[in-house]
């Protein structure tokens, strides 16, 4: 694995083609989205939940915010910037309103494809972007 390969995978999300992003997990690959407390096992979940999010935001892209690091023992950290416009209701109803946040990912490869991708971002700072929370005092 290397840099290529998370450039191809940041190319599928954004270009929206779902059977691209499943095609880069193992058949029992693990897609965490540990803010939203989503565990999506095996191709079928994590097709539902790239589904899912390419419908509730339809201009969904992710934005590489450097290169991925890549261990030799099979693990990788990368952060990026994703944005997009809420068009759907999801746990909150449709704002129609876009947003654009920085986040991370970890997980682990074999060979050349993901067992498991976990990312963190940040909730409050959506739900701000998206009309849900105020946006919290200057300092």
């Amino acid at each position: 694995m290397d840099t290529a390969f998370f450039d191809r995978y940041r190319d599928a999300w954004n270009s929206h083609d779902v059977d691209a992003v499943v095609e880069f997990f193992t058949d029992d690959g693990v897609y965490e989205d540990a803010t939203l407390g989503r565990r999506n096992r095996g191709t079928a979940e994590i097709r539902a939940f790239v589904e899912e999010t390419f419908a509730a935001f339809p201009d969904f892209r992710v934005e590489d915010a450097g290169p991925a690091t890549i261990d030799p023992s099979g693990r990788f950290a990368n952060e990026w910037t994703m944005s997009g416009t809420h068009e759907a209701d999801t746990a909150i109803p449709a704002t129609h309103r876009s947003f654009s946040l920085r986040g991370a990912s970890v997980g682990e490869f074999e060979g050349d494809k993901i067992t498991r991708n976990s990312d963190y971002w940040n909730m409050a700072e959506f739900l701000v972007q998206v009309g849900m929370l105020p946006s919290p005092p200057a300092v």
